[in-house]
């Protein structure tokens, strides 16, 4: 057996590694720390982030409020989600991609531009979602 062999985890699930936590409720709370985090990183460090809520978190509030009915506010709800979740796995591309190299690259320059297409495609899914709820009958 080689000094390999102790960092498998069992039934052949390849290496494990070792910055996953344990499993359970202290995995749980860490994970929700992890998301505090990138939360707070990336209102610290990104500016389309902070637009994003800036606008949402009104529009949030409008949806419940103007929506005809709930299935129409969660509609909306979801589309200003989206963006967010969107913007910020955009924003973790973006920070592996400077991590890696911040040369000019083809395809880091192609990563950073599906990135920002999967975000213009959220907010114009947003949009849409907006303009159909509220659409006159």
């Amino acid at each position: 057996m080689n000094s390999d062999d102790s960092a498998q985890p069992p039934s052949g699930q390849g290496p494990s590694s070792p910055f996953k936590s344990t499993s359970g409720w202290r995995r749980v709370l860490a994970a929700a720390g992890y998301s505090w985090a990138g939360l707070k990183a990336a209102v610290r460090h990104e500016a389309a982030f902070r637009q994003e809520l800036a606008l949402g978190i009104p529009l949030l509030a409008l949806a419940w409020w103007l929506a005809p009915g709930r299935w129409q506010a969660l509609a909306l709800t979801a589309s200003v989600v989206l963006v967010w979740i969107v913007e910020l796995l955009n924003s973790s591309i973006e920070a592996l991609a400077d991590t890696v190299s911040r040369e000019a690259h083809p395809l880091i320059g192609r990563a950073k531009d599906l990135g920002s297409a999967a975000v213009m495609g959220s907010l114009l899914l947003c949009g849409l979602t907006w303009a159909v709820v509220f659409w006159p009958a």
